[in-house]
């Protein structure tokens, strides 16, 4: 265990929220050297994707403030820094649907699908990784896992058999899929996750349409 996640673990609640909330208050105020650090540091993307209060969507959202008025304002702001920034939300977004069911499988996920990137940062965070694994682990010794910047933006996992249908909703913020485990389910685009299951049928869901 790192001496921050030792430290961290010692925290008041109180405290623990207050140190996990630090992307959005840098962001707040427009001191962006704070706020790349933090969502560049290892200790920390873990600790706020373990904490129950927080969890990867939460993480994955302080990354949106880069789009924040009063961090473009600020003269430091550095668009290869967004861009790196951009690459880890990427990589986190990608991996949601493993972490909400193992959060111990962070630092193999950006691994698997970081470790080609030659931008310093990124080479620190996943050293970090490898360096605070105390239990064994798997490490790619390649990326082999797919990686920010391609089609693939998020993956949808929850049906429990073959997916034969899905349908767009009119705002194309969410999309809703019909499947052999007679189920219907409505999927938020953004975050990856599933609002509502529909249950009632009695046989594969087949089709699916909205009007």
């Amino acid at each position: 265990m790192s001496s921050f996640a030792e430290k961290f673990a010692q925290l008041s609640l109180n405290d623990q929220r207050t140190i996990l909330i630090d992307p959005r208050v840098q962001a707040n105020i427009g001191k962006w050297k704070p706020f790349y650090k933090r969502l560049t540091d290892f200790n920390f993307i873990d600790a706020k994707i373990k904490h129950s209060d927080f969890g990867v969507q939460s993480l994955i959202a302080d990354y949106d403030l880069i789009n924040d008025s009063e961090l473009l304002n600020n003269s430091e702001y550095n668009p290869e820094q967004v861009k790196t920034l951009k690459l880890i939300q990427g990589a986190l977004r990608l991996s949601a649907h493993i972490l909400v069911k193992d959060k111990m499988q962070l630092a193999g996920q950006l691994w698997g699908r970081m470790q080609h990137f030659a931008v310093p940062e990124i080479q620190t965070m996943l050293e970090v990784a490898k360096q605070q694994q105390v239990l064994p682990w798997l490490r790619p010794l390649t990326s082999n896992l797919i990686s920010p910047g391609g089609s693939l933006l998020l993956t949808l996992a929850g049906h429990s058999d073959w997916v034969n249908a899905i349908v767009l909703t009119l705002d194309g913020k969410r999309v809703i899929s019909a499947s052999d485990d007679k189920t219907l389910k409505l999927w938020n685009l953004e975050t990856g996750e599933c609002e509502q299951t529909f249950h009632g049928h009695s046989y594969s869901v087949n089709a699916v349409a909205i009007t």
